[in-house]
């Protein structure tokens, strides 16, 4: 596995990781969602950019280097 693999396969287990954490709040409910989902959400679509970012950059990397 190169590490270009290794670092795509890492930035979305995080997204996935943050999906799983704010989707396991709702479902709590309770006080802990109602100080904190908005945070979460907040985190996801952060660590989603970033790993879109992440995506363009492998494949623009890959294009240019063969």
């Amino acid at each position: 596995m190169s590490i270009d693999q290794i670092i795509l396969i890492a930035a979305l287990l995080i997204v996935a990781a943050i999906l799983g954490w704010g989707v396991m709040t709702m479902a709590r409910g309770g006080d802990y969602n109602v100080k904190n989902s908005n945070r979460i959400m907040r985190y996801r679509i952060i660590f989603q950019a970033l790993a879109l970012i992440i995506i363009l950059g492998l494949m623009w990397y890959r294009k240019t280097n063969g």
